[in-house]
């Protein structure tokens, strides 16, 4: 969606619908719109699964019941244990989602994500780190969390800034953090005791088993904070994607663009691995799978949130239910879907030369 001029002659590009808001009017596309609405009522759909299915079935009307307030005898399975895990898997893939399409939108490559650049092995170094040395509390391991990943992310863009930010060398150099910095987690797990050790282990595989509202409220808070700088994102991702002569010449400082879209993603993208740990390839897959159902030229951020959260609801519902009573963790599922999807765009960019 995009503001309209109120000056000059109003054009409308194929495939938009103008809405208006008083004086003001937007751009919706609506393949993406229609997309969008689709995506919506699936999650709905995956929601009242998820809440349903366990080890033991609540019917739909008990589980209204209990999201409506009223007494019932499964309180205690979906309002205690499976509402507040869902909502932390909503709010984590809608986080990589978005993370992941700005990320890529200004690399203009689709192998820039958090967990392939360094970010969220930057964010896994530092809480593990932590960890090591007896920090263990899921309130201060968050914001450890977002630190490594804004300081992996710092050292990233440093590196690859060259009189501009191109996009294959911040993705290589990217990579070679990414390897580094996991080798730096390995060593912080040797050095921990064993409790410690299979502790970050788990949390490194990327887990919602044992969320609650202590994890989702902090947060709900954040992503409600920064909805104001993704809407500015959704508008300014438009210019990123223009050639830097033209986008220079219309006036825009790139460089000042691309470094709040980045960080943008990168203080989403740490504050979701330190909720859930690394959930992998959520946001290397989530952008590219809205983008090629909403076919626009930029990478449609609220249907790349939409996108996130379903793969991680789903993933997590078929982790608890694949080999009950064993839950295995959710970036588990979500590694089995991302690594051939990783492998094909490696190959895809080999076979069209990298364009």
């Amino acid at each position: 969606m995009s503001a309209l001029s109120s000056t000059g002659p109003r054009v409308r590009p194929a495939g938009y619908a103008v809405v208006r808001a008083g004086r003001a009017a937007f751009l919706l596309h609506r393949r993406a719109a229609a997309v969008g609405s689709c995506l919506l009522a699936l999650l709905a759909a995956l929601c009242v699964a998820y809440l349903c299915v366990g080890e033991s079935f609540v019917p739909p009307g008990d589980v209204l019941k209990v999201l409506t307030g009223q007494d019932s005898y499964a309180e205690l399975v979906v309002g205690t244990l499976r509402l507040p895990r869902m909502v932390v898997g909503l709010m984590v893939g809608a986080a990589f989602g978005i993370a992941g399409a700005l990320i890529q939108t200004v690399a203009r490559n689709p192998l820039a994500s958090p967990d392939i650049i360094g970010i969220s092995q930057g964010a896994s170094a530092l809480t593990v780190g932590a960890m090591t040395f007896g920090v263990t509390s899921y309130t201060v391991l968050p914001y450890l969390s977002v630190a490594g990943g804004v300081l992996a992310a710092a050292l990233v863009y440093v590196f690859a800034w060259r009189g501009g930010l191109h996009a294959t060398r911040f993705v290589l150099i990217g990579i070679g953090f990414a390897i580094a910095l996991r080798s730096l987690t390995t060593l912080f797990m040797t050095k921990g005791d064993y409790l410690v050790a299979q502790q970050a282990q788990i949390w490194m595989t990327g887990s919602l088993n044992g969320r609650g509202w202590d994890e989702a409220a902090p947060l709900g808070w954040v992503l409600l904070a920064l909805v104001p700088a993704v809407l500015w994102a959704a508008r300014a991702q438009r210019t990123v994607s223009l050639d830097d002569d033209t986008a220079t010449a219309l006036g825009v400082r790139l460089g000042r663009v691309r470094l709040g879209l980045v960080v943008i993603g990168v203080v989403l993208a740490s504050v979701a691995t330190g909720a859930a740990g690394p959930v992998d390839f959520v946001a290397l897959l989530a952008p590219q799978i809205a983008r090629r159902m909403a076919r626009t030229a930029q990478i449609p951020l609220f249907c790349s949130a939409l996108t996130g959260a379903v793969i991680v609801v789903l993933a997590d519902l078929l982790a608890r239910k694949l080999f009950s009573p064993t839950e295995l963790p959710v970036g588990v599922l979500t590694a089995v879907i991302g690594a051939p999807y990783l492998i094909w765009l490696i190959v895809r960019s080999r076979t069209t030369g990298g364009k």
